[in-house]
């Protein structure tokens, strides 16, 4: 079968790529309002850059009369943004966020998250979060649809049981991140394995990377 993208719509092409390029990893990311309104918003077109810089990117849809979402809008404004990796006990509630609200309506009160303070941006991080990237704009990106930001990690937070800190290893036996597969569907991790030689995937167990 072969498909020319120039002669789909915008929406079929982002059906057929939003639901091939899967699973992806789910950014929830909190923002500050221009009232002092704590945003939260789920975005699955998110991934790791590099690491020297640290640097994360989220892209954000613009909505149908052109106007920017809030979490665009607040980033654009402010240049600070948090990055949490939502798991498996916190998916529903990151779902949720995902309702279109207006600007003066938190979406942690809503779904009954709770706020900490961040240590190096104004926006604050989520307590029941497994993960958390304090981030500011590294650049961005526009296209017709989407604005594009990529963000420098300036502070990260985790569960104390997740990563061993004298060995630099996450303890994934402690951690369940969920993905997106499209439209409302996610899939849990638990299912693991290794494509190693036999030997080095005795050396290093799954559980400790």
């Amino acid at each position: 079968m072969d498909i020319d993208f120039a002669a789909l719509t915008e929406h079929q092409r982002y059906k057929l790529m939003a639901s091939l390029i899967v699973p992806r990893p789910i950014a929830l990311v909190t923002t500050i309002g221009p009232d002092g309104v704590v945003n939260a918003a789920p975005f699955s077109m998110f991934n790791m850059l590099g690491e020297e810089p640290p640097i994360v990117m989220i892209s954000v849809n613009r909505l149908q009369d052109g106007v920017l979402k809030d979490t665009a809008a607040n980033i654009v404004r402010t240049g600070e943004f948090v990055v949490h990796l939502p798991d498996e006990d916190t998916a529903e509630q990151m779902h949720r966020c995902g309702d279109r609200h207006p600007p003066h309506v938190s979406e942690l009160d809503l779904v009954g998250f709770t706020a900490l303070p961040s240590n190096a941006v104004k926006p604050p991080r989520i307590a029941e979060a497994p993960v958390a990237f304090e981030c500011t704009l590294w650049e961005k990106l526009e296209t017709t649809s989407r604005q594009i930001f990529i963000g420098q990690v300036r502070w990260m937070h985790a569960r104390d049981e997740l990563i061993d800190t004298e060995n630099w290893r996450v303890r994934l036996q402690n951690y369940f991140p969920i993905g997106r597969f499209g439209a409302s569907f996610y899939v849990k991790t638990r299912e693991r394995y290794s494509l190693a030689a036999q030997g080095a995937a005795r050396s290093t167990s799954i559980d400790e990377i």
